[in-house]
């Protein structure tokens, strides 16, 4: 985790003590559960929780300073908290071995990581939102291998880009369900020396479902889809930052980030005004994608299980989670503050002498008789004069001036499919679709 690129409310659900909590939350459950099975001393769950009820502070340096000797973080921490409690944590852990209580707070951390990236999503959809009412009818012109090809609004490209978040929220909730598992099944999954039922009830108290067969450990194709998740949002991140880094380039300038008072581009050159936002969510989308791969890597666990997935996930759950936190709330920032510039996008629609329009024409001509290849011969041979010439020439002017087109068309039919309206009049139709809810 990068600091520059962390924001406080996720970062601290993988902050050490944050994790030790849930440690804690999940052994006193089980043993208060236990003690109402009579499988320990009802005394041990109390003890535990008359505790934890006075809001101790989690010693983390002395739990990291008995691992350092102990080589093993959950007995270091058993320890510590029997230092604190007395006599009756000894019952702690009964029957439970340790990945019970680690895969068991993974899952809940990825929980509350999900539960902000949604949060998240759901500010980044409003922002979106927003700036696509406003610009639903702002045309632009749509452009296939990065050449001018028909008209669209700038407000159907924003549609584009929540619909897709639209369906992100979708998928994550989703891997959000899928990982909310709790596993507390004993050595090899078995339950053979702790009750299901205790499962069940921790699992309950900290907002899980039950693993339904866990070997060990919870298995990892849950947390492969969880974090595959994360790395399709961070495309669609990039999705948009890249169009917005296109836009910005100095030929075209339909849209730019915010710049704002004081803020200097280059260290060099002062009249500069660069995407650094954009460039920027583009290499977070990078990392947070290189991470689904180990994810998918950390399912073929040898037997009922090893720990060559543990030191994956000590890196992927934090970094992928906090990185995506942070890369979500800065798009939605850039969206909120992009500067739109509808005049500079009907001067580049407008720039190639009509020739975004020369599909209407060629529909026409074969509507009026001739044959595809015919038309699209006649189409194209006055809109190379146009490329040729710069967009100096008009394509209009010229399929006029051409007596095969003027044979099929008049000139007010020719004229008529310059309209650039036609090509925004089902716009309502896909805003609708797209903003149902």
């Amino acid at each position: 985790m990068v600091p520059r690129y962390a924001r406080p409310a996720m970062t601290a659900i993988w902050e050490p003590e944050a994790r030790y909590r849930i440690w804690f939350e999940i052994e006193a459950h089980a043993a208060v559960k236990m003690g109402e099975m009579g499988t320990v001393p009802e005394a041990a769950g109390k003890a535990l929780w008359d505790w934890w009820a006075t809001n101790p502070k989690v010693d983390v340096e002395a739990i990291d300073a008995k691992e350092a000797i102990l080589k093993h973080d959950v007995i270091a921490f058993l320890d510590w908290v029997a230092e604190q409690v007395g006599p009756e944590a000894r019952f702690m852990h009964q029957g439970m071995t340790s990945s019970d209580v680690l895969d068991t707070t993974l899952n809940v951390q990825l929980v509350r990581a999900a539960d902000i990236l949604l949060a998240d999503l759901d500010d980044l959809l409003a922002a979106i939102k927003r700036r696509a009412m406003e610009h639903k009818y702002t045309p632009s012109i749509g452009r296939s291998h990065g050449i001018h090809a028909e008209p669209v609004t700038f407000g159907l490209k924003l549609a584009e880009a929540y619909a897709e978040f639209a369906r992100a929220k979708k998928r994550l909730i989703a891997a959000r369900e899928e990982i909310a598992t709790c596993a507390i099944s004993g050595a090899v999954g078995t339950f053979a020396n702790v009750d299901p039922a205790v499962e069940v009830y921790v699992a309950e108290q900290m907002g899980l479902e039950i693993e339904p067969v866990s070997t060990q450990v919870i298995p990892r194709d849950r947390h492969a889809m969880f974090f595959a998740t994360l790395g399709v949002i961070a495309s669609s991140i990039e999705r948009v930052a890249v169009e917005v880094r296109h836009l910005q380039r100095t030929e075209v300038l339909e849209a730019e980030e915010y710049f704002s008072p004081g803020q200097k581009g280059s260290s060099a050159m002062p009249h500069k005004r660069n995407p650094v936002l954009t460039e920027n969510l583009t290499g977070q989308a990078r990392i947070i994608r290189s991470y689904a791969m180990p994810a998918m890597e950390n399912v073929a666990l040898w037997h009922e299980r090893d720990i060559s997935h543990s030191s994956v996930e000590r890196f992927i759950g934090p970094d992928a989670t906090i990185t995506l936190d942070f890369a979500l709330a800065r798009l939605t920032g850039v969206i909120d503050k992009l500067l739109v510039y509808p005049e500079r996008m009907q001067k580049n629609l407008d720039r190639m002498g009509g020739l975004v329009h020369s599909q209407r024409v060629l529909l026409a001509l074969t509507q009026a008789g001739l044959s595809r290849d015919t038309s699209y011969r006649l189409v194209q041979r006055n809109a190379m004069k146009v490329w040729e010439s710069d967009g100096q020439l008009s394509l209009m002017e010229l399929l006029k001036a051409d007596e095969e087109v003027t044979a099929a068309l008049t000139d007010a039919q020719i004229e008529e499919k310059f309209n650039l309206d036609y090509h925004f009049k089902h716009v309502d139709t896909i805003f609708e679709r797209v903003f149902a809810d």
